[in-house]
């Protein structure tokens, strides 16, 4: 199924949550919304579902316009953070719900229900109350039941939002592995930019209710389209600098850019794998925290010059961390930054690529 969003706004009140938002997906996409919280990202995707009525706006899903249509005549799945399972059936009766409203034949929803079972891992548990299983058995409930009635398109608002770090990472691969072989055309809502990027074949970034950048995840993060979303994305520094000519000042330490007009003050935001920090003592930084993350050093850092921490990480063994201890002097080197001017308030992308 394929779906257009035209120009949808929506207001609680005064405050203006979806704010003039249009974007296509294309048949069997996975997608995500990814944004701050409150940028306006369950509401759109509620508005798909009909589940919110848009104020102003049009739906189209596969060609046909469907903001008029009720919720249960749009023939969408939709699966909630908090698995919204019905507490007093179980695990066979949840998922085969949507088939029995609609009045499938038992025999027929055995097999749905047998055949979901088996693909979601959960076979042997059909008999079990939701209470008896865990939180990713919970939520891979909610998906069956969702998918049970073969919906055109799937709708997932936060799915792995209630369960801890580890089951989430399981999930989120068990998702993509089920999308690729089922290919329903699927929404999903997240906060997360690891699950997002780890999932979604396209991702498009949401804030104040507003369509920043929509693409890949490699483009969103190679290519970010204005600066709340190079800052949004990554693990990122953010400096001050001047610009003079081709190159962005920050103290002693430069990088190359594009397009800023000579003398500008600019916000440089640099991700933390676009740095290179080796010990010097002569260098324009001093180390003020070394911490080790699995197999990554996060290293903290303080540039005298312009008075503005600064950190990077590299992996564990890399030869650029010898003697690189706390309150020594390195020297830094920028590999890529994106540069904008201060003063442009509307954050359009001005900076270029180092």
């Amino acid at each position: 199924m394929g779906i257009r969003v035209e120009n949808l706004v929506k207001s609680f009140g005064r405050t203006r949550v979806v704010d003039d938002v249009s974007f296509e997906i294309r048949p069997g996409e996975l997608v995500a919304l990814l944004g701050p919280s409150g940028g306006g990202k369950s509401t759109v995707l509620r508005m798909i579902a009909g589940l919110e009525a848009a104020d102003s706006g049009q739906v189209w899903l596969d060609g046909e316009r469907v903001d008029h249509l009720h919720a249960r005549e749009r023939q969408v799945g939709f699966v909630f953070q908090h698995y919204a399972l019905f507490r007093h059936m179980s695990v066979a009766e949840n998922i085969a719900f949507g088939l029995s409203v609609r009045d499938v034949p038992r025999a027929e929803q055995r097999e749905r229900v047998d055949t979901l079972l088996e693909v979601m891992g959960l076979r042997g548990l059909g008999d079990r109350a939701p209470a008896q299983l865990s939180g990713g058995q919970r939520q891979r409930v909610a998906l069956a039941r969702a998918l049970a009635p073969r919906p055109k398109l799937l709708l997932l608002d936060e799915p792995f939002g209630a369960v801890d770090a580890k089951v989430r990472e399981e999930l989120r691969r068990w998702l993509r592995k089920l999308h690729d072989e089922v290919h329903t055309t699927s929404i999903f809502v997240t906060h997360d930019q690891e699950e997002a990027f780890a999932i979604a074949d396209r991702v498009l970034i949401i804030s104040a209710g507003r369509l920043e950048q929509e693409g890949s995840p490699v483009q969103i993060l190679d290519d970010p389209a204005t600066e709340f979303v190079a800052r949004f994305v990554g693990d990122v520094n953010v400096l001050p600098g001047r610009v003079s000519g081709d190159q962005v000042h920050i103290g002693r330490v430069s990088a190359t850019v594009s397009g800023l007009p000579d003398g500008a003050d600019a916000h440089v935001v640099v991700r933390s794998y676009d740095l290179k920090f080796w010990r010097e003592d002569a260098g324009p930084g001093t180390v003020k925290r070394v911490t080790t993350i699995g197999d990554r050093v996060r290293v903290e850092a303080w540039l005298d010059d312009v008075q503005a921490p600064i950190f990077a990480q590299f992996p564990r063994r890399s030869s650029l961390l010898t003697g690189i201890e706390v309150g020594c002097r390195i020297a830094i080197e920028i590999a890529h930054a994106r540069a904008w001017p201060v003063a442009d308030g509307d954050a359009r992308r001005l900076g270029g690529a180092a």
